[in-house]
């Protein structure tokens, strides 16, 4: 299928962004969370990249078998790596890592990229997200299950050079507000996971007023942008 994208900036430390739901590569400009970080693009120091998701033909696709839906989060995955990557390097340099970030269902593309490839990503900005995707699956489990979610991978995960990478991370954000259709404990239980195995990482819990909408991610993202790009 055509997969088209969408850059932003002229230089920069790489950023990819994964959108919500069914959404498309354009919904982070059209609800205005480009505009939120637009002072990092203008000034040169965030260039940013949207692209679509497989979420509507995947997770939130109620007519296909699970196994359907699991293949399809492997293919993009693939995608991801094999087409994205190169594109982005191409231009931002051979050697970049570029930051994943995303919300909702965007902020399980993000984690899923950076901790299945923490070699090939700097790090992940996961937005009010939930990180095990076993109820979207009606029971099936094969590999494409398991190694396409982090609430199973990161459990096990225990080798000699991707958990001590992991372990070297220096910017993971796994950030959740407190209010309506927020859903913080799927928060903190990854939190959790993350610690039990010794991986540095953020867990922010935003108030009980943070709902699960916009206005708080145009928060949320510039925010960690800027602690980020003091590391960087």
């Amino acid at each position: 299928m055509d997969m088209p994208l969408v850059s932003y900036g002229h230089a920069g430390h790489p950023l990819l962004m994964f959108p919500t739901a069914a959404a498309d590569y354009l919904e982070y400009e059209r609800f205005y969370l480009v505009d939120a970080i637009k002072d990092f693009i203008e000034q040169g120091l965030i260039r940013a990249y949207s692209i679509n998701s497989v979420n509507k033909y995947s997770l939130l696709n109620k007519e296909s078998h699970p196994g359907w839906k699991v293949e399809m989060l492997s293919r993009y995955d693939r995608y991801v790596t094999d087409e994205v990557l190169p594109l982005i390097r191409n231009e931002a340099g051979p050697d970049a890592r570029p930051l994943t970030t995303g919300a909702s269902l965007g902020a399980f593309l993000a984690a899923n990229a950076y901790f299945k490839h923490s070699d090939l990503f700097r790090g992940t900005i996961a937005m009010s997200g939930s990180y095990d995707i076993y109820n979207y699956l009606e029971n099936h489990f094969d590999d494409n299950v398991y190694f396409n979610n982090p609430a199973m991978y990161m459990k096990n995960l225990d080798d000699e050079h991707h958990l001590p990478r992991l372990r070297q991370s220096d910017f993971i954000v796994i950030v959740s507000g407190q209010g309506s259709y927020e859903a913080p404990d799927r928060s903190r239980e990854f939190s959790g996971l993350l610690h039990s195995k010794g991986i540095p990482h953020r867990l922010e819990l935003w108030g009980h007023d943070v709902n699960h909408d916009w206005p708080w991610w145009r928060k949320m993202l510039p925010f960690y942008l800027g602690e980020f790009l003091k590391i960087a």
